[in-house]
C-alpha cells in the first residue's frame, strides 16, 4: 500500500503531467485559431492591437480553465466566444461607440449557441484573414514593421521567437509591433480588403512581406545557422493561405511556387557538420520531390491566369529549371539567361543584374559573366553586399586567376554577418591560395 504522501505526490505528477498535455494542446490550437480570431476581433473593433489584447486574453482563460474542465469540443468558438464577452465588456467600460456595444451584446447572447457562434465565425473568415493580412503588411509600416507584425498577428509567433528567428533583442522586437500598431491607429488604417488599383499596389506589399521572412529562413542573414526551416514554414503558410483567399491573382501563386520550389532544396543545402552546400554540389536526391511537384502546380496554375507573367513567377520559372534537372549538367542556362532578361525588363536591380551575370557565365562561360559582374563593381547599392566579390571571386578562378580570386573570397568573407557562410568564403579563398602556390 502506498504512503499517504507518496499517494499525494502521485496525484501531484498526475496533474502536473496533465496540465502540461493541457498546454500544449493549447499552444497547438493556438497555431490554428489564433489568425482567424484576431482577424474577427479586428472586424469586430476595429484596429489590430485592441484585437490582439482580447485574443491573449481569451487564450490567458483557456490556460487557466482547460487544465481542469478540458479541451472543448469546438475551442475556436469558444475562444471567440470569451473574446467578445471581453470585448463587450471593454465597450461597457470606455462608454464609447453604444452602437458597437449593442451589437457585440447581440453577439454575446448569440455566442450562448455553440452552433449559430460557429457559424459567426465561419461567416466571411476569408474577408476577415484577407483583411487582417493586408492591414498588418500596409504600406505604411516600414518593412521590418510588417515582418514583425505579420508573424506575430498571422503567424500566432511570440515576441520571443520572433526575435529568435531573426536574431534580433527581444526588446526591439516589440518595441517594432508597439509602434506598428500605433503606426496604424495614428494613419487611421482601416480593416478591409482593397479593391481595384489599390488592392494591386497593397497585394505588392503583402507578397514582398511573406517573400522577406521566407528568404531569411532560407539565407540567413547573420547568425551561426545557415538555414533556419521555421521561417521557411511559415513563409509557405501564409503564402498557401493567400493563394486560398485570392486564387485568381497569378503573381500570388508565382510566389507559392518560388517558395515551394526552393524549400525542397532545405535538406540539401546543409551539410552533416551545418557547413553550406551550394546548389551545383547538392545531392538532389535529397530535394523534397513532393514540395517540387506542388511548386510546379502552383507555377502552371499561375501561367493558366494568363497575362504577363510577374517577377515572382519568371523566378518561380528560373526554379523550376533547376528542379527539373536531374543533374547540374542538364540545367538549362540558356532559358535561365531568358527569364532573367524579363525579370530584368519588369523589376530592375542590381541584384537581379548580379543574378543574371551568374547565369550568362554558366550559359556562355565564365569570361561573359564577368563582364557584366566587373560592370556592376562601381554600383553603390553593392558595395557592402557580400554576394558581389563571391560571384567575382568564383568566376575569376574558372578563368584560372586564382590571386584575384583569393582576393575577392576574402572580401566576401569580411563582408558577410553569417558565421557559416563566411567559413565557407574563406575555405575557397584557402583554395584559391594553394591552387596560386600549386601553379
Amino acid at each position: 500500500m502506498r504512503s499517504p504522501s507518496t499517494r499525494a505526490r502521485d496525484e501531484a505528477f498526475a496533474i502536473d503531467t496533465a496540465t502540461a498535455e493541457a498546454h500544449r494542446a493549447i499552444e497547438a490550437i493556438w497555431r490554428i485559431e489564433s489568425a482567424r480570431l484576431i482577424a474577427g476581433l479586428t472586424r469586430t473593433v476595429g484596429d489590430i492591437g485592441t484585437a490582439e489584447e482580447l485574443a491573449q486574453d481569451a487564450l490567458v482563460a483557456a490556460l487557466e480553465q482547460w487544465p481542469t474542465s478540458g479541451v472543448p469540443e469546438r475551442p475556436g468558438a469558444w475562444l471567440m466566444g470569451t473574446a467578445k464577452h471581453r470585448a463587450t465588456d471593454l465597450t461597457r467600460r470606455r462608454k464609447t461607440l453604444e452602437r458597437k456595444y449593442e451589437e457585440l451584446g447581440r453577439d454575446t447572447e448569440r455566442d450562448q449557441q455553440v452552433e449559430d457562434l460557429d457559424a459567426s465565425i465561419d461567416e466571411d473568415v476569408g474577408d476577415d484573414l484577407l483583411g487582417l493580412i493586408f492591414m498588418a503588411c500596409h504600406p505604411v509600416l516600414s518593412k521590418d514593421a510588417r515582418v514583425a507584425l505579420t508573424l506575430r498577428v498571422l503567424g500566432g509567433l511570440t515576441t520571443e521567437e520572433i526575435a529568435r528567428g531573426f536574431l534580433v533583442p527581444v526588446s526591439s522586437i516589440a518595441q517594432r509591433i508597439v509602434r506598428a500598431k500605433r503606426t496604424l491607429d495614428e494613419a487611421h488604417v482601416r480593416f478591409e480588403v482593397p479593391r481595384g488599383a489599390e488592392r494591386v499596389a497593397r497585394l505588392g506589399s503583402v507578397l514582398e512581406v511573406i517573400y522577406l521572412i521566407f528568404n531569411e529562413g532560407y539565407s540567413a542573414t547573420a547568425g551561426t545557422d545557415w538555414v533556419r526551416p521555421a521561417l521557411c514554414e511559415e513563409a509557405l503558410r501564409l503564402g498557401r493561405i493567400l493563394a486560398e483567399l485570392v486564387p485568381t491573382e497569378p503573381e500570388v501563386h508565382g510566389l507559392v511556387a518560388l517558395m515551394e520550389i526552393h524549400a525542397s532544396r532545405l535538406g540539401a543545402r546543409v551539410g552533416p557538420s551545418g557547413e553550406p552546400i551550394l546548389l551545383l554540389d547538392q545531392d538532389r536526391a535529397l530535394w523534397d520531390h513532393l514540395l517540387i511537384r506542388r511548386g510546379l502546380a502552383a507555377l502552371e496554375r499561375a501561367e493558366r491566369l494568363g497575362g504577363a507573367m510577374g517577377p515572382y513567377a519568371l523566378q518561380a520559372a528560373i526554379a523550376a529549371c533547376h528542379a527539373r534537372a536531374a543533374t547540374a549538367a542538364e540545367t538549362d542556362w540558356p532559358r535561365i539567361v531568358a527569364l532573367y532578361d524579363a525579370v530584368a525588363q519588369l523589376a530592375p536591380s542590381p541584384v537581379v543584374e548580379l543574378n543574371r551575370a551568374v547565369a550568362v557565365g554558366m550559359a556562355f562561360g565564365p569570361a561573359a559573366g564577368l563582364d557584366l559582374v566587373d560592370a556592376l563593381v562601381a554600383e553603390p547599392s553593392l558595395r557592402a553586399y557580400h554576394l558581389l566579390p563571391a560571384v567575382r571571386g568564383d568566376l575569376l578562378r574558372k578563368l584560372g586567376r586564382s590571386a584575384e580570386a583569393r582576393s575577392e573570397f576574402e572580401r566576401a568573407a569580411s563582408l558577410t554577418e553569417n558565421v557559416v557562410e563566411r567559413k565557407l568564403l574563406e575555405r575557397r579563398a584557402a583554395e584559391c591560395a594553394a591552387e596560386g602556390m600549386a601553379g
